[in-house]
């Protein structure tokens, strides 16, 4: 895997996979009229280092590419990523324009960003003639976007095909920081695994059951049968209407965390929207806040509690990825990394 910094981008035109997929909110401006704004900027601030690489050394040209949401191969107004164009624009210092269509002329800016890619279903259909369209566009390649490398779509195993292909810097200390769990971490290594999904996640706790002390079961996979019996998994002992674990359960967990040197959490542990089922997410949050190890946190929903407890600064990593983030630990190939060689 190549980084972006290895890249000659001078004078080169390049499209950049970023990872886009940002919560909106309605809000009315002044004239009275709806309009969508970015509530969460988080994945748009870890994009700049990429971002300010590339103009710092003198790219003719950088075509933002992403997704948001799943509007399944329709335009839909709600998935537009027009507001992310506005507060990216905000971010950088200087215009962003917002192409509808790829091939639409970007004018004479520098930044430009394309429509929503999962408008058009060869995005999710991996359609080749899809990603040489889109290649046509650019002279390299770069993906930012780790949170999406575990999909083969075409703009993360398509257009590697047809161009010179790089990592950005986040995609790259994602890696570095995740792979360190894999390859050696400080121990006792404790997983803490939430969330709901737990058709997906069940099958990768077996993965984390290898190279893990414990692994700590809430949210639904609490509820898992299939776990039952695996040493070094732990399940609650009780929990509170089902939503949360429980005062008892609560206390193992913490126990098992103070003890750990390294501790990586995706999910929340219960349903921590409504403040009577918030005890177990927050207890972990709190215990992991003042711990002196090494900390990774993960998952969208993870990261908003985390926000909302106002604890997310005191993590020691926070990774953009979701499903991504879980698949690499749990020892898959992730499609867009291996894309990228």
């Amino acid at each position: 895997m190549k980084s972006v910094k290895e890249a000659d981008v001078s004078g080169k035109r390049v499209i950049l996979r970023a990872d886009l997929d940002v919560p909106l909110e309605r809000q009315q401006s002044a004239d009275g009229r709806q309009q969508f704004i970015v509530a969460d900027d988080t994945r748009l601030k870890a994009l700049l280092p990429t971002l300010q690489y590339l103009l710092a050394n003198k790219a003719k040209s950088i075509l933002i590419i992403g997704h948001l949401g799943r509007p399944e191969g329709k335009r839909d107004p709600k998935f537009s990523l027009s507001p992310v164009a506005t507060r990216l624009q905000e971010l950088v210092g200087q215009e962003v324009s917002f192409l509808q269509d790829y091939q639409q002329s970007a004018s004479n800016s520098r930044l430009a960003l394309l429509e929503n890619l999962r408008f058009w279903p060869e995005e999710e259909g991996n359609d080749p003639s899809f990603s040489r369209r889109l290649a046509a566009l650019g002279d390299l390649y770069v993906n930012d976007s780790f949170s999406t490398s575990h999909r083969k779509h075409a703009s993360i195993v398509g257009i590697p095909k047809y161009l010179p292909a790089y990592a950005g810097c986040q995609l790259e200390e994602e890696v570095k920081q995740l792979g360190g769990v894999l390859g050696n971490p400080a121990r006792p290594l404790v997983f803490v695994m939430g969330g709901a999904k737990p058709e997906t996640k069940e099958p990768l706790v077996f993965g984390f059951a290898k190279i893990a002390d414990k692994v700590l079961l809430g949210g639904l996979l609490m509820f898992s049968r299939k776990l039952e019996g695996i040493p070094n998994v732990v399940s609650p002992v009780d929990a509170v209407d089902v939503y949360d674990i429980g005062p008892k359960s609560i206390d193992l967990f913490v126990a098992a965390i103070r003890g750990a040197k390294t501790v990586v959490w995706n999910g929340p542990l219960g349903k921590w929207e409504e403040k009577k089922y918030e005890k177990g997410t927050r207890a972990v949050a709190e215990a992991l806040a003042i711990l002196p190890a090494k900390t990774i946190v993960g998952g969208g929903d993870t990261i908003a509690a985390l926000n909302a407890f106002g604890l997310l600064g005191k993590m020691g990593y926070v990774s953009l990825g979701g499903g991504a983030m879980l698949e690499f630990l749990a020892g898959k190939e992730l499609p867009g990394i291996e894309a990228l060689g």
